[in-house]
């Protein structure tokens, strides 16, 4: 799924990895907003305020602060592929030459400018990436892999992984769940 921020700027790659780790000061009150905007980012200014105990207005500034420290990385609508016509998903494991891993930043922006890719990540291990891709059939899989990754210059190799079935957990649980702690 492709986030719809305004704001998409990417850290440069750097000696911790892809993205610069950051270690947010989050209170209660800021995991609880998180909490409640991940099981529905559609939830209301003062249904969240009223939640958290504090005034709509500073909750406003809380949510805007989250946003502009990068805690909050955007809102977005999470699309069904199938119900778009793009029923077969992937996950694309991608190996590149060894003298194009100086530029990953530059092999990253052509992944993200294909619009089969749902999500890109840069891994360890014996692959660089794995795409998530979502593709009309196995023949649009195929050109994708074939036309688009497998003929460029710095890809020494993919390993392609049909996706059978998706479960996401529920109540917008996923690896960044703000919790409370009490």
């Amino acid at each position: 799924m492709k986030d719809m921020t305004e704001d998409s700027e990417r850290m440069p790659y750097g000696p911790v990895g892809p993205k610069e780790i950051r270690r947010p000061g989050l209170d209660a009150t800021d995991r609880l907003i998180l909490e409640i905007l991940q099981a529905d980012a559609r939830t209301p200014n003062n249904a969240i305020a009223a939640a958290a105990g504090i005034a709509p207005s500073t909750c406003h500034s809380r949510i805007r602060a989250l946003r502009e420290r990068g805690v909050i990385r955007g809102f977005h609508a999470d699309v069904d592929p199938a119900a778009v016509g793009r029923g077969l998903q992937a996950l694309i494991s991608i190996r590149l030459q060894a003298h194009a891993r100086s530029n990953l930043g530059r092999f990253e922006d052509y992944l993200a400018g294909l619009p089969q890719v749902e999500a890109i990540f840069f891994v360890t291990g014996d692959r660089d990436f794995m795409i998530h891709v979502a593709v009309p059939d196995s023949s649009a899989l195929r050109d994708l892999v074939a036309n688009n990754l497998s003929v460029r210059p710095e890809v020494a190799g993919t390993n392609t992984t049909v996706i059978f079935d998706y479960v996401r957990p529920a109540s917008g649980h996923s690896a960044g769940q703000a919790s409370v702690q009490q």
